[in-house]
């Protein structure tokens, strides 16, 4: 199983992220494919996400049964503490908070 997550991307991106996966809802893709197309698909959103971001994650043999990348400026950060991946937060940037 393989999900990507994207905001903020162009639609060129988005029709291309169509082609192998089926949009389960606006930049919610979702499949099942091999590790080597899987390769070839984030390559693609690489080369095409201009301001936006992304995040990919699939099943893979590992503790938590799965596995993921994240691309683009995001507040989450993808961090491993003892062979296990979890995410981390960013402090709220100073403009953010007066915006809220």
């Amino acid at each position: 199983m393989l999900v990507i997550v994207t905001e903020n991307v162009p639609p060129r991106l988005r029709g291309r992220l169509a082609v192998w996966l089926i949009e389960i809802r606006a930049g919610v893709y979702v499949g099942d494919l091999s590790a080597k197309v899987r390769d070839m698909i984030w390559s693609q959103i690489e080369q095409g996400l201009e301001e936006g971001n992304a995040v990919m994650a699939w099943s893979t043999n590992t503790e938590s049964g799965f596995d993921f990348m994240t691309l683009g400026k995001n507040r989450r950060l993808p961090v491993e503490l003892d062979g296990l991946k979890l995410v981390s937060f960013f402090p709220i940037e100073d403009d953010e908070t007066e915006a809220l």
